[in-house]
């Protein structure tokens, strides 16, 4: 299946007969810096965290009866996720010509020590037998201590199926005994056409249809007696939907959070 056919359907939809591969643009230096801006106050905000200045998990910083419910769903073993977003004040930042997908999502380990979570995390090179068939293939490219550099192949199917091929530059930090912080930032976004197929091709993402441009992770681990809380925090940047194409967003917007949740879930599974 072609990548172009979703706005191929948005315009068959809206009366439209499609005779070429829609042109769409490329990332342009508007979005990107939109996007940059976004991230700086959002790691701002992250950073009160990490220091102690306020609770690692979002949870901890919610109303008390929604924090109590969060974690009578926790126990449950339900991934508690919601979306957040950043403002600079009180002003929307606002993307012009893109769309930023920022969710948050947390999961209990029951049973699990912050020592028996981190090697599971860190195996980066089992994670297409962990993470199947979202991961296909994935590899750590190089790592220096605390810091990884991971190549993967993800595939999710909404209606279509998009593959993607990126490189991940993953940073570990230890807060202190029973905290942790990860910060993960990608690079190298490739979209992939007939993945594994003799005529098998890739377009840089910022060339092609937008599907994933930029997509930073930031996730918070924190050990307690019932077991280990992992918190993953995405901000993710893709191509903004015209008009004609609007009744796609749910499709489009759903991606972000759903690949979250499948993620903290089959950690929860696997590491138990």
């Amino acid at each position: 299946m072609r990548l172009y056919i979703l706005p191929a359907l948005a315009l068959s939809a809206a009366g439209l007969t499609p005779t070429a591969e829609p042109v769409l643009g490329d990332l342009e230096p508007h979005t990107l810096a939109a996007f940059e801006r976004y991230a700086r106050l959002t790691e701002a905000r992250i950073g009160e965290e990490t220091s102690g200045r306020a609770p690692l998990l979002w949870i901890d910083r919610q109303p008390e009866a929604r924090k109590r419910d969060h974690y009578a769903r926790l126990q449950r073993g339900e991934v508690v996720i919601e979306r957040l977003e950043t403002r600079d004040g009180t002003r929307r930042i606002d993307v012009d010509d893109g769309m930023i997908h920022h969710w948050v999502g947390t999961v209990l380990i029951p049973g699990a020590s912050l020592d028996k979570v981190i090697p599971f995390v860190q195996a980066y090179q089992d994670y297409p037998k962990h993470f199947a068939p979202m991961i296909q293939r994935a590899a750590i490219r190089s790592r220096e201590g605390d810091r990884f550099v991971v190549t993967m192949r993800t595939s999710m199917t909404k209606v279509i199926t998009v593959v993607l091929d990126a490189d991940y530059a993953v940073e570990y930090r230890r807060l202190d005994p029973a905290k942790l912080f990860t910060r993960s930032i990608t690079s190298n976004v490739y979209e992939v056409s007939d993945a594994g197929q003799p005529g098998e091709q890739r377009k840089p993402a910022d060339r092609g249809m937008g599907y994933l441009w930029r997509l930073n992770t930031y996730c918070s681990f924190e050990a307690r007696p019932e077991g280990t809380y992992e918190q993953c925090e995405s901000i993710s940047l893709t191509r903004g939907l015209p008009f004609v194409f609007a009744m796609f967003k749910p499709l489009i917007t759903s991606i972000p959070r759903d690949t979250l949740t499948m993620t903290l879930q089959q950690v929860r599974k696997n590491v138990r």
